[in-house]
């Protein structure tokens, strides 16, 4: 299974892309052909086209919409410990969401009649936007809960790592006072398939920002950490990990090289050969 996991990676965006553009294809082809038969049983006579352009417009803009929904998920997760605070955000994106693929959906059906030499009009828009906002709201929490699926299973199978707990005095042991500054985590905890293992935070190659999540990069692997990129910092120490990007930050120890971009931008070569970028904005953290 790991294996197949690292062979995975590289198709990754091939694969979450091309799963889109299927699921989309199928629905097509399906919601066309079951308005055609319809139309036809209730005498409207319109030929294939028609009903077929209506679902091609509504949803090449719900596939335009996708990455922005996703972001907005990354930006503000419902998971266990925000979903009381982010779901009425995303109840009301719901509606932002129907509004930008009625909108799209209208223009792009507007330039397909125009071409065929007809004119598109909307009979009763309080009806569509209304009926199109039921099927909205389906599709939004649809594709959440696809996204939240498929993140469940790539953190069960990519690993979650956590900080260890600082070890608790033993019994009748006296209580050590408290460190004058914070102790900054030696150790990770990575469990990955029902097997358990420590990672070191000297090993940590580079960090990558994923959502709600940190990418920590190890030995030519990944491991996530549930924690913002820029609170995960305060942990380490940062003499030896700084941020080089607005998702990045690397552990300046396993840096190999620097090469100077335009505008002032660098890739930053990793000693095990991965690249990383590195704004103008932080390359002052490189020194200079």
């Amino acid at each position: 299974m790991p294996d197949l996991l690292a062979r995975y990676q590289p198709w990754r965006r091939t694969a979450e892309i091309g799963f889109w553009v299927v699921v989309l294809g199928v629905q097509v082809l399906a919601n066309s052909i079951v308005s055609w038969h319809d139309l036809r049983r209730a005498g409207a006579g319109l030929p294939y086209w028609q009903p077929l352009a209506w679902e091609v417009t509504s949803t090449v803009v719900i596939g335009a919409l996708i990455p922005l929904l996703l972001l907005a998920v990354r930006r503000f997760p419902l998971d266990l410990r925000s979903w009381r605070r982010h779901l009425p955000l995303h109840l009301a994106f719901t509606l932002v969401f129907c509004l930008l693929h009625v909108a799209g959906m209208v223009v792009l059906r507007k330039a397909v009649y125009a071409a065929a030499g007809l004119v598109y009009a909307v009979p009763d828009w309080g009806q569509m936007l209304f009926y199109e906002y039921l099927k909205d709201a389906r599709a939004y929490a649809m594709i959440l809960v696809a996204f939240w699926s498929y993140r469940v299973v790539l953190v069960r199978l990519q690993g979650e790592a956590r900080v260890l707990d600082p070890q608790e005095p033993a019994a009748g042991a006296p209580a050590e006072p408290p460190p004058l500054a914070p102790t900054r985590p030696e150790r990770f905890l990575v469990r990955k398939l029902r097997k358990e293992f420590l990672i070191a935070a000297s090993d940590i190659e580079w960090l990558q920002a994923q959502g709600n999540y940190v990418g920590l990069h190890v030995n030519g692997h990944d491991y996530l950490l549930r924690s913002t990129l820029a609170d995960f910092l305060e942990q380490l120490d940062p003499a030896r990990f700084v941020r080089v990007h607005r998702s990045y930050a690397v552990n300046l120890d396993r840096v190999a090289e620097i090469e100077p971009l335009d505008a002032g931008d660098a890739r930053l070569k990793m000693k095990d050969g991965s690249q990383v970028p590195c704004s103008r904005r932080f390359r002052d953290a490189l020194g200079g």
